[in-house]
């Protein structure tokens, strides 16, 4: 049994202009034991995906359609008490900015030991718990480390603090929210190396948000890619980074810099913009930035088989197969 299930998840937003529909029927899983990466430009929906999964949204967002199940359980029928408690046990949180994660004013033991709260434990119990955690991401003197305040640490030491609060209670799903976007190229490559090692350890399974290619094909086990609030594609890292299907997926693949062999002055870039989530187009939604469109494209393609774990949505698969 997978431990997140999505499926045909819809959601919008209400705006002046009219409904924005920010999520249209997306469906992932995450399977146990496995780092499953989202990929995407700015604008694709990751964020709101996340927001729909932990239910704190926006006062403005409606979720329309679809199932999002956590070890069985459908999480949209929860009460909000019920999603408290499942908030931190169940499902942690690792989120983009290092520096404005933690409390300034309190001692990074005094936030490890509070958000112990559920746990029956004494406060000696609970300090010598977080000093553990300390030291499992690699934090050194972890004892003396725990009076310490935020500003003390540097930023990828302020992450992997927040790594070691995010799994303090060995949560089933950790969703990683762009971790590694605010540190340099070092620490980005050392917070990787231990989110693996944690991840292995503590058997949690792991959502890795990012718009950074090389991180996901370093990190991930499987990857979804989305674009304008759809799933094109999804597969092994693999297979969608050595063979990708859909033309969006090769596009981005192109305009990451690991992947230009001719010196340049000018980056490739994708050409066109986002299409207006408030007034979607007819048929394929990449079609009026994709230079592989043709006739079939006035329709929206379906989830396609490229292989029996790797799909996408193209039209081009089809031709491809009766080729």
């Amino acid at each position: 049994m997978a431990v997140l299930d999505i499926l045909d998840l819809s959601v919008s937003y209400t705006t002046p202009r009219g409904d924005l529909k920010a999520l249209r029927g997306v469906s992932l899983s995450v399977p146990q034991r496995r780092i499953v990466g989202i990929v995407g430009e700015s604008g694709c929906g990751k964020s709101t995906l996340i927001s729909a999964i932990i239910r704190l949204m926006a006062p403005n967002a409606q979720i329309r359609s679809g199932s999002i199940r956590l070890k069985g359980a459908e999480i949209l029928e929860l009460s909000e008490a019920q999603m408290r408690a499942l908030r931190g046990a169940e499902i942690s949180m690792v989120f983009q900015d290092p520096m404005q994660t933690h409390n300034p004013v309190l001692t990074v033991g005094r936030q490890m030991i509070d958000i112990q709260y559920r746990d029956k434990l004494s406060k000696t119990e609970k300090r010598k718990r977080a000093a553990g955690m300390l030291a499992l991401v690699g934090i050194p003197d972890p004892e003396a480390r725990l009076n310490q305040y935020p500003f003390e640490f540097s930023g990828g030491m302020r992450q992997r603090i927040a790594i070691a609060m995010a799994l303090m209670a060995k949560p089933a799903l950790l969703i990683a929210d762009e971790p590694t976007t605010a540190l340099d190229a070092t620490l980005e490559v050392q917070i990787i190396k231990r989110l693996r090692e944690l991840q292995e350890e503590v058997g949690c399974s792991i959502l890795f948000i990012s718009h950074h290619l090389g991180v996901i094909a370093e990190l991930c086990d499987e990857v979804v890619v989305m674009y304008a609030g759809e799933v094109v594609e999804s597969g092994s890292v693999r297979d969608v980074f050595h063979n990708p299907a859909h033309p969006y997926t090769r596009a981005l693949l192109d305009c990451d810099p690991g992947h230009i062999k001719v010196r340049t002055r000018n980056l490739p870039t994708i050409p066109g913009n986002i299409p207006d989530l408030v007034h979607l187009p007819q048929g394929c939604i990449f079609a009026g930035r994709c230079d592989k469109r043709h006739d079939a494209c006035a329709a929206r393609p379906d989830m396609a088989t490229v292989n029996p774990s790797h799909h996408a949505a193209c039209h081009l698969i089809a031709v491809r197969e009766t080729a």
